[in-house]
C-alpha cells in the first residue's frame, strides 16, 4: 500500500465532510445544485477507464474549496470516481507536499491517484481565470499593518464569497481547468 493509499483510507467521504460543515455548507450546496456540468461523455469514459480516486485537502471555511468541491463532485459522479476529503489543518504532513508557489498552504488541493495509489496529477487551489478575478478584487488592499486593513480585507472576502457561490462562469472555469489537467495526464 502506498503513502497516498494510506491518506485515502484515512480520509472521510465527501458526504461526511459536507454533513459536518459549519461555515460554507449552504454555499457549497448552492454551487452543487446549480452547476451544470458540460456534456463531455468521451472525457468521462476515458477518466472512468483509468479508475482514478481523488483526495481533496480542504477546510470548510475556505471559499475556493466551497466553490471547487461541488465541481469536482459532479466530475467524479460522471466518471465513477471515489472522492475522499482530508482537513488541511489536521493533515499538514500531506498539505506541505502540495504548497502553492512552494510556500502557501492554499486549498483545495485535489490529488488524483490511480488503482496502485500512485499520483496521476493534482489540481488546485483555483483555475487561472479565477486567480485573475481574485487578484483584481484583492488589489488595492493596504499593508496588513495599516489601519482599516482588517475591515477592507473582510469586505473583499465577502465579495469573493458572493461571487464564488453564485457565478456559473467561475464554476465552469474550475471545471475546464480540472479537465485540462486531467486530460494532460491520463
Amino acid at each position: 500500500m502506498t503513502e497516498l493509499d494510506n491518506w485515502f483510507d484515512k480520509a472521510m467521504s465527501a458526504e461526511t465532510y459536507i454533513s459536518n460543515m459549519e461555515k460554507h455548507k449552504e454555499n457549497l450546496e448552492n454551487v452543487f445544485n446549480n452547476f451544470a456540468i458540460p456534456d463531455d461523455e468521451n472525457f468521462f469514459r476515458r477518466l472512468e477507464n483509468k479508475n482514478l480516486r481523488a483526495i481533496v485537502i480542504t477546510e470548510d471555511w475556505c471559499g475556493d474549496a466551497m466553490m471547487n468541491t461541488p465541481v469536482l463532485l459532479h466530475l467524479a459522479k460522471k466518471s465513477h470516481m471515489e472522492v475522499r476529503m482530508l482537513l488541511r489543518d489536521d493533515n499538514l504532513e500531506l498539505m506541505d507536499q502540495y504548497l502553492t508557489n512552494g510556500k502557501s498552504r492554499s486549498i483545495p488541493i485535489i490529488i488524483f491517484i490511480d488503482q496502485n495509489g500512485e499520483e496521476v496529477t493534482h489540481w488546485g487551489p483555483r483555475s487561472g481565470f479565477v486567480q485573475e478575478e481574485v487578484d483584481a478584487i484583492m488589489s488595492g488592499l493596504p499593508d496588513k499593518e495599516a489601519p482599516g486593513y482588517k475591515d477592507k480585507f473582510t469586505k473583499k472576502i465577502s465579495t469573493l464569497t458572493a461571487r464564488f457561490s453564485t457565478e456559473a462562469e467561475l464554476w465552469q472555469s474550475a471545471y475546464r481547468s480540472m479537465k485540462q489537467e486531467l486530460e494532460a495526464n491520463i
